[in-house]
C-alpha cells in the first residue's frame, strides 16, 4: 500500500470515468491487472517518480539528487509527469493533480494498456516472484494467469534491510558500497530468466570409490577369489592419488557479473545482501527496456482507440488532439518510441486486413497490384495481440519494419560532420536505417561484458573480456567499473578489450590503473 494511500483517494467523479475506461477497455480485449489509481499533487508525483515508481526503496542519495532535477524542470516548465504505472498485481498508477479532466481520462486508457502489456507480454514473465506455476503460453492460455508481482512490497522490504544494514555499520559505510554496487547494475544478462538452465553446482568427489567401479563380475559364492579386497584398496589407492585437474572458474564465460560476485567475491554478509538487492531490482526494471517501443506504442494505440471511438464527447476532442500531438511529435534528429511503435502497430493491423504478407506477397513483382493489394482477410487484430504477447523491441523492429514503412515515416540515420561541423543525415537506406536502430537497442546500447577468469595469471585476479562491437569502451566510465569491481573481488582486476583496434588489458590493483598490450 502506498504510504500516500490514506489521502490520495479519487474524487467520486474519477471513479466513475475510471469503471467506464475500464470497462471500454476490456470490452476492447485486453487483459488486465486490477488497477488502483491514486492522485498526487506535483511534489509527491516527483518523490514517487524519484523512486522509479514505488513509495518506497532502499535509502540513497540518488533517489533525493533525482528528486530535485524532478522539481526544478516541472517548476522550470521544461517537463511535466502525465502519467505513472507500476508493474505490479495489482497495478498501482498515479494521476496529478490539477490536469484536466479529458487528461485524466486519456492517461486512465493509456494506463490499462500498459497493464494489459505488463501482464501479457513475455518478457514480464521474469518479474513474477512465485515461478513454480506453469508457464502458459501468453497468447492461448488454457487457464486464468494471475502471477504473484508483489513489488510495493518486495521493494519495501528491500529498504528496511539495507537501513537495518545502515543502523549496524553507519551510512558512510553502506551507502558508499551502494555506490559501487549501482555503477555494476548493467553487469547482467538480460535473458537470464529465460534460459530454463538450473544453477550449476560443483561436482563433489565421493569420499570412498564404489567397489563396483574396479569390480569383475563374479558369483557371490565366487567373489572374495575373483575380486581379493586387497586389490580393490590398492586400486582405489591408485586412482585417489591421480591428480585431479584444475577446474577453470567460470567453465565458460559468465555474462552476470553480479551473479558470479555473489557466488565467488569474498563479500561480507551485509555486503552480500546489498549486492542480492541491487540485483533483483535491476532484473525486475529489465523488461521495460527490452520492451519501451512496444509498451509505449501499445499503451498509444489504445489510448488513442479508446478516446476517439469510446470515451471522448465533442467538447473535448481538441483538448485531446493538442496533447496527443505533443506526445507523438518528432523533433528531427530524435527518436520518440510513442510515435515509432504506434506507428508500427497500425501499420502491421493494416498488412495482415489486407493480406500483405506470406509467399505470395513477397514474391509479387507488380507495383501496382502491391499498391492496391487488398485480401480483406481481417486478421490485424488479432495479429496485434499476438506481437504483444511475444516480442521484444529487437524482434519487433527486427521482422516488422520494412522499406516502405520507413520511407513512410521518413526515417534516417545522422550523425556528427567533422567536415560542416555540425550534425548531419547520413543516410535514409532502409538496411543502414535498420542496421543502426537494431545496432542501438541490442543490450540497450550498454557495452558486452563477462567474467572469463577468477584466476587470473594464478594470482586470484578477476579477468573480464569486452565483447567488441565496433565502439571502444569509455575510458573513465572504465575506470571507475573497475574501482567497483576491485571493491567487491578485493583483489585486482582487468578487463580486456580494444583501444583504437589495439588489444589492451585495462587493469586495476587497488593503487593504480593500467594499460598494457594483451593478447586476445
Amino acid at each position: 500500500m502506498s504510504k500516500f494511500a490514506l489521502n490520495t483517494a479519487l474524487p467520486r467523479y474519477l471513479r466513475t470515468e475510471k469503471e467506464r475506461i475500464e470497462k471500454i477497455a476490456q470490452d476492447y480485449g485486453l487483459d488486465f491487472f486490477p488497477v488502483i489509481f491514486e492522485m498526487l499533487t506535483y511534489d509527491q508525483m516527483n518523490e514517487i517518480a524519484a523512486y522509479g515508481g514505488f513509495p518506497s526503496r532502499y535509502p540513497h542519495w540518488r533517489f533525493g539528487m533525482e528528486y530535485e532535477q524532478l522539481s526544478k524542470s516541472y517548476e522550470y516548465g521544461l517537463s511535466k509527469i502525465y502519467e505513472m504505472v507500476i508493474n505490479n498485481n495489482p497495478s498501482y498508477a498515479y494521476l496529478l493533480e490539477g490536469n484536466s479532466l479529458t487528461d485524466q481520462k486519456l492517461v486512465m486508457a493509456h494506463v490499462y494498456a500498459h497493464v494489459d502489456f505488463f501482464k501479457n507480454n513475455f518478457c514480464f514473465r521474469s518479474t513474477d516472484l512465485d515461478h513454480r506455476g506453469p508457464i502458459l503460453d501468453p497468447v492461448r492460455k488454457s487457464e486464468a494467469y494471475d502471477p504473484d508481482r508483489k513489488w510495493i512490497d518486495k521493494m519495501a522490504n528491500h529498504g528496511a534491510r539495507v537501513s537495518r544494514h545502515i543502523e549496524r555499520y553507519g551510512i558512510n559505510k553502506v551507502e558508499a558500497f551502494v555506490d559501487h554496487c549501482l555503477s555494476l547494475e548493467n553487469l547482467i544478462d538480460p535473458w537470464a530468466p529465460f534460459t530454463g538452465r538450473p544453477v550449476a553446482k560443483e561436482d563433489e568427489e565421493p569420499t570412498e570409490e564404489p567397489m563396483d567401479t574396479y569390480k569383475l563380475r563374479a558369483k557371490e559364492y565366487m567373489d572374495s577369489f575373483i575380486n581379493p579386497e586387497e586389490i580393490l584398496a590398492a586400486q582405489r589407492k591408485k586412482r585417489q592419488d591421480q591428480k585431479k585437474p584444475e577446474r577453470k572458474v567460470p567453465e565458460r564465460p559468465e555474462r552476470d557479473v553480479l551473479k558470479f560476485l555473489l557466488d565467488h567475491a569474498p563479500l561480507d554478509r551485509w555486503e552480500r545482501d546489498v549486492l542480492e538487492i541491487i540485483r533483483e531490482e535491476t532484473y525486475y526494471f529489465v523488461p521495460q527496456r527490452q520492451t519501451k517501443i512496444m509498451n509505449e506504442g501499445w499503451a498509444s494505440y489504445w489510448h488513442s482507440k479508446m478516446m476517439t471511438e469510446k470515451v471522448l464527447d465533442a467538447s473535448e476532442i481538441i483538448d485531446y488532439a493538442e496533447n496527443n500531438a505533443g506526445v507523438m511529435a518528432t523533433a528531427p534528429g530524435r527518436f520518440n518510441p510513442y510515435k515509432v511503435g504506434v506507428e508500427l502497430y497500425r501499420y502491421i493491423e493494416e498488412r495482415w486486413n489486407k493480406g500483405r504478407f506470406g509467399r505470395e506477397w513477397e514474391e509479387c513483382a507488380d507495383l501496382d497490384a502491391k499498391r492496391t493489394w487488398d485480401m480483406r482477410l481481417g486478421l490485424g487484430r488479432e495479429k496485434i495481440f499476438q506481437v504483444r504477447a511475444l516480442y521484444n523491441d529487437v524482434t519487433f523492429i527486427d521482422e516488422f519494419l520494412t522499406p516502405e514503412f520507413v520511407i513512410e515515416q521518413k526515417m534516417y540515420t545522422f550523425g556528427f560532420s567533422g567536415r560542416n561541423d555540425r550534425f548531419e543525415i547520413e543516410s535514409r537506406e532502409f538496411k543502414e536505417v535498420k542496421e543502426k536502430l537494431l545496432f542501438q537497442l541490442t543490450n540497450f546500447g550498454d557495452p558486452y561484458i563477462r567474467v572469463v577468469d577468477a584466476n587470473y595469471g594464478n594470482r586470484g585476479e578477476l579477468l573480464l573480456e569486452h565483447v567488441h562491437g565496433g565502439f571502444d569502451l569509455r575510458a573513465d566510465y572504465a575506470r571507475e567499473t573497475l574501482v567497483a569491481l576491485v571493491r567487491c573481488w578485493k583483489r585486482p582486476v582487468g578487463v580486456a578489450t580494444k583501444m583504437d583496434n589495439k588489444p589492451v588489458l585495462l587493469r586495476y590493483d587497488g593503487k593504480e590503473h593500467a594499460m598494457t598490450p594483451y593478447k586476445l
